[in-house]
């Protein structure tokens, strides 16, 4: 395990690894990105995890990103609640707005599909969702390691977010995508599980 590092060499160190693996991400053959990103939806939905889910936390992906969308099909066909987030760019914070179709989401902040605000805000702890205890969220990322800690664009919402999320936390990543540790701060948080092309693993981060 690295020690949590702060300030400028940190900023640094994670802006280096950001950079290297969008450029590894945007290498990746269109065919061989779809056919990876169609294993990933498939293991996820064949986990435990899944299956036991009643709502499911989802992303929308940027160019690039893993296609997790038919994960969003299965889910809203057996009746799952799903939601997807909304960024607040000035607060660079975000909030999940529950979903009845994929047609609810249009383009929003950083051109990635979002749903609309007036569509009602998942909250844990808010009565109407109270009952619905086994939420997960899917956590997309550029790099993960293996103790389940990730580098994103840099923009925070993620870390904003899941301090407050009590549910499982799954992170989408290709294998080769995963390096043995990543530089990290006091405030960056793990995922619980992450889920590739070969298949769904746990970690336990240190």
């Amino acid at each position: 395990m690295i020690p949590k590092t702060t300030g400028t060499d940190l900023r640094a160190q994670k802006n280096a690894i950001r950079a290297e693996y969008k450029k590894r991400r945007a290498a990746l053959p269109e065919d061989l990105k779809a056919a990876y990103d169609t294993k990933i939806c498939t293991q996820f939905l064949a986990s435990m995890t899944y299956r036991y889910a009643e709502v499911l936390l989802l992303y929308a992906p940027m160019p690039g990103e893993i296609d997790i969308l038919p994960i969003a099909k299965d889910a809203l066909r057996h009746k799952k609640t799903v939601a997807f987030p909304r960024c607040h760019t000035e607060s660079c914070e975000m909030t999940y707005h529950i979903v009845t179709s994929l047609d609810d989401l249009k383009p929003g902040a950083y051109h990635i599909l979002e749903p609309d605000a007036a569509l009602p805000i998942y909250h844990a702890e808010h009565p109407i969702h109270e009952e619905l205890r086994h939420a997960v969220c899917l956590v997309p990322g550029l790099t993960f390691d293996t103790e389940g800690y990730r580098i994103g664009y840099g923009k925070g919402y993620y870390d904003r977010y899941l301090p407050e999320f009590s549910g499982v936390r799954v992170g989408t990543i290709y294998t080769d995508f995963i390096l043995p540790v990543l530089p990290r701060g006091r405030f960056d948080l793990s995922v619980d599980i992450l889920v590739t092309e070969k298949g769904v693993q746990a970690v336990h981060a240190k």
